[in-house]
């Protein structure tokens, strides 16, 4: 019965030491002098470890090259909340799409379920070849 009562007690506190913490990214995206409409982009959550990656928010551009994104997740520690945009902009016929990824930074993370405050990304220009890009064959 005293085991029972340990693990119940065990469970609790694991659950009440899970922070609910939120974030927001906005922004527009362009390809060259035309807004990016229609391109696909995601909020994440990037763990180390077994905890695999947790999508907070997806969706696409609007005409005008403008999104918005916000979600929230429960974690032990620190949310590392990731930005990535998939896109062709300035692609020509290479299989996949270009992914690009921006790290938000951890000023921008709020505790509970609603942003605070949003992560203005500013105006990006996909025909950039930025470090690190990556293809997505999926």
């Amino acid at each position: 019965m005293k085991a029972l009562f340990l693990l119940l007690c065990f469970i609790v506190g694991c659950t009440l030491a899970m922070r609910q913490q939120s974030v927001a990214v906005s922004g527009k995206l362009m390809c060259g002098s035309k807004p990016a409409s229609g391109v696909k982009v995601k909020l994440w959550d990037e763990d180390d470890g077994p905890d695999p990656d947790d999508v907070l928010d997806e969706g696409f551009t609007n005409n005008d090259g403008t999104f918005r994104l916000e979600g929230s997740e429960r974690e032990l520690t620190n949310i590392d909340p990731v930005f990535k945009v998939y896109h062709d902009c300035d692609d020509g016929i290479i299989p996949g799409q270009r992914k690009v990824k921006f790290r938000i930074p951890s000023n921008y993370i709020s505790a509970g379920g609603r942003a605070q405050k949003t992560f203005d990304i500013g105006v990006l220009n996909l025909e950039t070849i930025f470090p690190k890009e990556e293809r997505d064959l999926l």
